[in-house]
């Protein structure tokens, strides 16, 4: 025990310095680098090029964006400039009188002070008169590390402010020959320390390789539980924020749509005031049009100053309605309205739902993984789980919180614990109450508690995201050797019918009760139980003739599978990926396709040629997980078009298939004792009784769940993808990539 504390405190020391190293001399190169900077200016402020206006607020404003820089000396000492902001509170005066005057003009589009700059250094040699042209890049206006930038050379600098005509730019001066300050940031310290931590906890060698999963042991429990307080407390910072600090999310520029992202809230008011349709004021002109899904009568009508006209509404018999599932208005909004009194922010709603989704997947994965093979390890559950969560669209569907993902999120988590009570089902294994027990033939016998909840939680996806209904077919090949008996049974007559009936009515009853008051509300607003209004909407086209077109689903079914990763050469490396279609149809921009940003997804490919793989009864189960998942691939290239939350449709699906392949990749076949073969009573490092061939396969699989873990991460950081953050939030976007530029 001596010895392999004093092991371990040895790494840990080793890898605390590795750490310490890297902050302090590799990411903090330009400040050993300009240590003789001599910090000298030869003016208190640059001389402007005839294209910038300096402001009585000490701000500039871009009149000739063709000679729009601001000039200057350098003397060779440092290898960077830095370019000064005006202060806060300048800018903040500067963007009130813009609101304010914005609303005294009827919502027009007043300039405010930019918050993210792009610039552009040139540096001219005063000795041989050669212009070294810089590189295009931006600052973050409240990211003081950015606005460091590369400039090597001596001579005049001109720094060119790269932005539109009008442009009001909160830059005072830029200053060359200067010492770039120490900065020991805790947050790269924190990252570097968990890419080490995970790759210690999963290497071949690791202790977790030699702990069988053990889902009844309560120590396991409590470490399950201890990780998802990690999700919990990053989740639960950023639901309290919004709580506290977020704004109705309603914009309106004359002459255009009204953009209100308080769907759910809306509804909310509506369940509380007892009417089917929203209070949202509607023009007497748009309720006057005989056909107002026209593009060209709404964009007539947009023309004539006609507003409110909202985007992405469902608009019928003189009335605004949300075509979104009214489920989450009913659990979450309407409760959080009535005893606060407050409108609950989308964002925070939507991350609440993920966060159940992240734990009740992991649930539901690792139930998977302990029925596939039971005598798997730690680490091989842990890579399989974190690797099904990046393939379901954690990454995407936690960063991007606006109200469409909002039904998505509710349907993942509802359907993760459906899904999981319907896998612990089996009760051979527990005590039960009689009557709680049900059984056929000599099958295993079934919880009929959690048969119901099971059906309860799939049904509800009818108020959600009507898709996740037809995960109910699942149940079929999960539950084949049950329906198989009974209906034996039944023809033997060796049990009455009402006793053998019970199982099914477990889950017809509780499916009846929650469908039928959603069916019925569709009714109330569209006058069709199936109607959930959604091609009312106005958005893009004339949804009540629009079509997907054909000619664009072998293109659509490829980009979600196998859709390239593009890199750049610049910080985030990653890029949007283009997705030409042979015609024009709806698409959201991605970065890649499930295959290619996570891709252990594609050992679902091997589950039906994994024969020989003893999956104890659930390969039906599965491979029927692949098969739905294929269709709702082909659903979704069909109905919705190319479109990255679309992925979460089928992506946990996936993910559930990949997992027997996944585990004989690390495992090859279930090991017949425990994973190391002498488990915790080996010596050595763990991995003397693993082949080669499979240790190579474990650090295979090791790196590619950090492939995806990184995909998932840089993608938040992507340029021109929706709800882009160098947009949202360019502080904290800039912040990072200062980490990175200054190098």
């Amino acid at each position: 025990m001596f010895r392999r504390i004093r092991r371990l405190l040895a790494l840990v020391l080793a890898a605390l310095a590795i750490i310490t190293a890297v902050e302090c001399i590799v990411f903090n190169t330009p400040f050993w680098r300009t240590l003789g900077a001599s910090t000298d200016t030869n003016a208190v402020h640059n001389a402007l090029g005839s294209g910038l206006k300096r402001t009585d607020d000490g701000m500039l404003t871009v009149t000739d964006p063709t000679n729009a820089y601001l000039e200057l000396t350098a003397d060779g000492t440092s290898d960077f400039l830095r370019i000064d902001s005006v202060g806060r509170s300048v800018i903040a005066k500067a963007w009130k009188q813009a609101d304010e005057q914005s609303r005294a003009q009827g919502d027009a589009a007043i300039p405010k002070p930019l918050t993210t700059v792009h610039v552009r250094v040139d540096i001219t040699s005063q000795a041989t008169q050669v212009t070294q042209t810089g590189k295009a890049q931006s600052i973050g206006i409240s990211s003081s590390r950015s606005h460091y930038i590369n400039a090597s050379g001596s001579g005049v600098v001109r720094v060119w402010i790269q932005e539109e005509h009008g442009a009001i730019v909160p830059i005072s001066d830029a200053r060359a020959n200067v010492k770039v300050p120490f900065v020991f940031n805790w947050v790269r310290v924190a990252a570097m320390a968990l890419i080490l931590t995970l790759i210690a906890l999963w290497r071949p060698g690791s202790k977790l390789w030699r702990i069988t999963l053990n889902p009844a042991s309560i120590k396991q429990r409590l470490a399950f539980a201890a990780i998802m307080l990690i999700p919990t407390a990053a989740l639960g910072w950023s639901i309290i924020w919004q709580l506290l600090y977020s704004t109705p999310l309603a914009f309106h520029t004359a002459g255009n749509y009204t953009y209100d992202f308080d769907q759910y809230a809306h509804v909310a008011d509506s369940l509380i005031a007892g009417r089917p349709w929203l209070d949202l004021q509607v023009p007497s002109q748009l309720a006057q049009v005989t056909h107002p899904y026209d593009v060209p009568t709404r964009l007539k009508l947009l023309s004539e100053g006609v507003s409110p006209i909202y985007w992405d509404y469902a608009f019928y018999d003189g009335h605004w309605y949300s075509y979104f599932g009214v489920l989450p208005a009913a659990l979450l909004f309407a409760p959080y309205r009535l005893a606060t009194g407050r409108v609950l922010p989308t964002g925070a709603a939507e991350q609440f739902l993920m966060l159940l989704f992240i734990i009740f997947f992991s649930m539901l994965l690792l139930r998977t993984i302990h029925r596939v093979m039971p005598k798997t390890s730690l680490a091989a559950a842990s890579l399989v789980t974190t690797s099904g969560l990046l393939g379901a669209q954690v990454g995407y569907l936690v960063y991007r919180t606006n109200f469409y993902q909002v039904p998505f999120a509710a349907s993942l988590a509802l359907t993760s614990l459906g899904l999981w009570f319907w896998l612990g089902a089996d009760t051979s294994a527990r005590p039960l109450l009689p009557a709680d027990r049900w059984h056929a033939g000599d099958t295993a016998p079934l919880s009929l508690p959690r048969l119901a909840a099971g059906a309860l939680c799939i049904a509800a996806n009818f108020g959600c995201r009507p898709t996740f209904t037809l995960t109910a077919l699942l149940a079929f090949p999960l539950f084949w050797p049950q329906i198989r008996a009974m209906v034996g049974d039944l023809r033997q007559h060796r049990v009455p019918l009402l006793k053998a009936l019970r199982a099914p009515a477990a889950m017809i009853i509780p499916a009846i009760i929650v469908v039928t008051p959603l069916m019925l509300w569709n009714k109330a607003r569209f006058g069709s139980l199936f109607n959930f209004g959604n091609a009312y909407q106005f958005t893009v086209s004339d949804m009540t003739r629009y079509t997907t077109p054909m000619a664009d689903m072998p293109s659509t079914v490829w980009y979600y599978l196998f859709l390239p990763l593009r890199f750049t050469q610049q910080f985030p490396w990653l890029a949007i990926s283009p997705a030409p279609m042979p015609v024009w149809g709806y698409y959201e921009v991605m970065v890649g396709a499930l295959f290619t940003a996570t891709p252990l997804m594609l050992l679902s490919l091997v589950l039906p040629y994994l024969s020989n793989l003893e999956m104890h009864g659930m390969r039906p189960w599965l491979v029927s997980c692949l098969a739905l998942g294929a269709g709702l691939v082909v659903f979704d290239s069909a109905v919705g078009g190319l479109g990255w939350r679309y992925m979460a449709d089928f992506g946990w699906l996936i993910a559930l298939a990949a997992v027997p392949g996944t585990l004989w990749l690390i495992n090859g076949r279930e090991p017949s004792t425990s994973l190391a073969g002498a488990n915790d009573a080996a010596s050595g490092d763990g991995i003397a009784h693993v082949t080669p061939w499979r240790w190579l396969m474990r650090w295979t699989v090791l790196l590619l769940v950090l492939w995806a873990l990184a995909i998932a991460v840089l993608s938040c950081f992507v340029l021109a993808r929706d709800d882009a953050m160098i947009i949202n939030n360019p502080g904290l976007w800039h912040d990072i990539q200062s980490w990175f530029s200054l190098l």
